[in-house]
């Protein structure tokens, strides 16, 4: 599935530089638990490099620290999971690859 993915990456989107470190700012409040071979986080990965988006992945397979974060904040396990985090600190915990995908689209994608 992995080797899969790896060759099935899609070509990102080219912004000029300034767009594309607004993007990466933006980014840094964003962060994605994942599963490595969760066929649904990987047709997120997938959407993140069509869009270029360099969003923290945080493998939350293993029993332990992240995974109990990802319990503690989003009130399940689940996987994929978009944690947004706003100005205050507060996040959001978004499930769902359908979600995630539309929600990074509607943010993200080029006019």
């Amino acid at each position: 599935m992995l080797l899969k993915e790896t060759l099935t990456r899609p070509k990102g989107v080219v912004r000029v530089q300034a767009a594309q470190d607004k993007v990466n700012r933006q980014c840094k409040s964003l962060a994605l638990y994942q599963f490595k071979t969760c066929p649904f986080c990987i047709k997120v990965r997938q959407e993140m490099s069509r869009l270029s988006l360099n969003i923290e992945r945080i493998d939350a397979q293993p029993e332990g620290p992240q995974r109990q974060a990802l319990l503690k904040g989003g009130g399940q396990t689940k996987v994929p999971c978009l944690r947004i985090t706003d100005k205050a600190g507060r996040s959001q915990w978004l499930y769902d690859s359908e979600k995630i995908i539309a929600y990074l689209r509607e943010r993200f994608a080029p006019a």
